[in-house]
């Protein structure tokens, strides 16, 4: 038995002026992603240049209605690398950039991108003591399993990815038992610095609108991940319950099933 439907997510850093155009893609498209803010430094005074591009964060008024209908997760509150941050100081990058996007956003967050890919063991543990569940790195698979270390999350390539469209044909051609996750990071600004804008606009094209694919946000997807590991089975697999509040999907074979919040479910 497994989940039957294959995943689509995509997780952006830092809140800059190209999200306004990458969010407008992802909605043509219905796709949904997870955006990682830095809540102490979002405004345009926040600038940074790469390869002599300047970049501007947005002002912070307006952010909810743009990203309405996504995800918003931490990113730390000023940018800092993980590994240089002292314990003490951790609630002050953390606790707070969480409590900031809570009171901004109406929703206490749940996940997190690390600056610069910045992965070190003790802010690891402390995150889950704030509840953060999940934690993206910025290192590629290339595959689509699910993973085993939500706190070290790897997805499966940048969009920059010279795979990235051979990946696209393999997760589309699929016709999966178990469960597959695309996962797709980036910055939007690179789209400016590297005249690309084109490849997220094909790519989305490319994959949405199927119905074998669910388009979901991190959370979304970890949150269904986790209440589908909580369903409930008799001895012998003929009688299911689903103690969670989410309506899941899963297959037996050649055969397809929903079982609704609550609901007992008799399998013939």
């Amino acid at each position: 038995m497994s989940m039957c439907k294959k995943m689509l997510t995509f997780s952006y850093d830092d809140g800059i002026y190209q999200d306004e155009r990458l969010v407008e893609i992802f909605n043509k498209y219905g796709m949904k992603a997870t955006f990682n803010l830095n809540t102490g430094i979002q405004s345009p005074e926040s600038n940074f240049e790469i390869e002599g591009i300047k970049i501007a964060r947005m002002e912070q008024e307006g952010l909810a209605k743009l990203y309405e209908g996504h995800e918003i997760a931490l990113h730390g509150l000023t940018h800092a690398s993980p590994s240089g941050i002292k314990p003490e100081d951790y609630s002050q990058e953390y606790l707070q950039d969480a409590r900031n996007i809570e009171k901004l956003y109406g929703k206490y967050p749940v996940g997190m991108a690390y600056a610069y890919g910045d992965v070190p063991d003790p802010v690891v543990s402390y995150l889950k003591d704030i509840g953060i569940r999940y934690g993206r790195t910025v290192e590629s698979t290339h595959s689509f399993t699910l993973p085993q270390d939500p706190l070290r999350l790897n997805a499966t390539c940048h969009h920059n990815d010279d795979k990235l469209f051979e990946l696209a044909e393999q997760f589309l051609a699929a016709k999966p038992e178990e469960p597959m996750l695309f996962y797709v990071w980036g910055h939007s600004y690179e789209f400016d610095m590297h005249e690309n804008w084109n490849v997220m606009e094909q790519f989305a094209e490319k994959m949405g609108g199927r119905d074998d694919i669910w388009y979901a946000t991190n959370i979304e997807i970890f949150e269904y991940i986790e209440a589908f590991r909580l369903l409930r089975a008799s001895n012998d697999g003929k009688i299911l319950f689903n103690p969670t509040a989410y309506m899941l999907y899963f297959s037996t074979g050649t055969e397809h099933f929903e079982i609704k919040p609550g609901e007992t479910l008799k399998l013939l």
